[in-house]
């Protein structure tokens, strides 16, 4: 199991990429059971109203999650690179440029 997080603007966003051997959460979505790596992780985006408050940078913003939707490679590097996509677009939908993004990828007893 790798942890892929994303930070920037004084908060962060971490994901769960499952590797072969390891079990992924089943639920309603979850990629055929083929899939050697798993990538899950938060999707959200900023809203008017409701959803909750998150301070980005200098900005009070509210935010809405969507369910998670796991997301199934064959190979570690498609896998890594999608999920570090993932984060960074997450950020991107706040206002955040991507490039201010910065990507880790830990071991879970690094987190």
């Amino acid at each position: 199991m790798l942890l892929v997080r994303g930070t920037a603007g004084g908060t962060g966003l971490t994901g769960t990429l499952y590797e072969p051997g390891e079990e992924p959460p089943s639920y309603r979505g979850a990629p055929d059971e083929g899939a050697p790596y798993v990538w899950v992780c938060d999707s959200f985006y900023e809203v008017e109203s409701g959803g909750q408050a998150q301070t980005v940078g200098d900005r009070e913003l509210r935010v809405a999650f969507e369910s998670p939707m796991p997301r199934g490679f064959e190979t570690r590097e498609a896998a890594l690179s999608a999920a570090k996509e993932h984060v960074r677009t997450q950020f991107v939908r706040l206002g955040v440029d991507a490039d201010a993004v910065e990507v880790s990828v830990l071991q879970p007893e690094e987190a």
